[in-house]
């Protein structure tokens, strides 16, 4: 293991219940501080392996391979070991924040079990804490928020608490799984720019699954490219977007629509993803 990295998976093999293989030989490495984007069609086992990382109950099984948390060994965990590592250790975010945010239950509320559920703390200083945390969110009156339940607040809203909710134990992996996808373009580079921003605030490391290319160029250090359950392609940003190797990273590439973009004066047929193209990419995908 890297002396550098959080978050260490070597040769990972895993199953479903039903005995059919989803991960084949899956191995990664992510560093302090890295942001980290796993890209791939439906199906390609992008979701699967955040659940095995967390080893969600009854969703996968670990066949092979290692799970490697700051040098701990996951898969050796049971019981309270595991539970302490999930939320404190390695926080997740998911698709939809419904399966993180209970909709009839005020926000304020939500954020204190999940801190008293790892630790004696008052209500006073779990409200302070969550205060501080959708004010780094950018989300205008807190105070009303925390006294709101989901079923009040839009799906931005919704999804930034839920990153709120994700750091508010301040774990060293953050775990992003579509976080902008069923979200309007400008707030999906809203929720872009605050994940950049908990990286800066907190020294986060994020693995974040993805299928829209315009995130993966707007956040990632690191591109991880899957397909069938293995990786075909796993190098910088720059390189795997820029100069790909793999034929199917260079058809998912090709697959994406190169548009016009309007650089003030200027007409640039470049095709590039730079910030003015991300309005359109991401309705593309949508």
């Amino acid at each position: 293991m890297d002396q550098t990295s959080l978050l260490d998976i070597q040769h990972l093999f895993v199953q479903y219940p039903c005995g059919k293989e989803v991960l084949q030989d899956v191995s990664i490495s992510l560093q302090k501080r890295e942001i980290m984007c796993v890209i791939g069609e439906s199906g390609s086992g992008k979701s699967t392996l955040l659940q095995t990382i967390l080893r969600l109950p009854g969703k996968v099984e670990i066949t092979r391979g290692e799970v490697l948390f700051a040098g701990q060994d996951l898969c050796a965990l049971q019981g309270e070991a595991l539970r302490r590592v999930r939320g404190k250790g390695i926080g997740m975010v998911f698709q939809e924040p419904g399966a993180s945010l209970n909709p009839i239950r005020k926000i304020g509320v939500q954020f204190f079990e999940t801190l008293r559920a790892h630790g004696p703390i008052s209500r006073r200083q779990a409200a302070e804490k969550a205060h501080r945390l959708l004010s780094c969110l950018d989300l205008a009156d807190p105070e009303r928020i925390l006294r709101s339940c989901p079923v009040q607040l839009s799906g931005g809203m919704n999804q930034r608490v839920a990153i709120a909710l994700a750091m508010a134990l301040e774990p060293a992996v953050l775990l992003a799984d579509e976080p902008t996808s069923a979200l309007d373009v400008t707030v999906q580079a809203q929720i872009v720019a605050e994940l950049k921003k908990m990286r800066a605030q907190f020294g986060t490391s994020i693995l974040v699954v993805t299928h829209n290319m315009s995130v993966v160029n707007q956040l990632a250090d690191t591109v991880v490219v899957m397909v069938g359950g293995k990786i075909v392609e796993y190098g910088a940003r720059d390189n795997v977007l820029g100069s790909p190797s793999h034929p199917y990273t260079q058809s998912l590439l090709a697959a994406v629509p190169k548009f016009e973009r309007t650089c003030h004066a200027a007409r640039c047929g470049s095709g590039c993803f730079g910030p003015e193209q991300f309005e359109v990419e991401v309705r593309h995908d949508q």
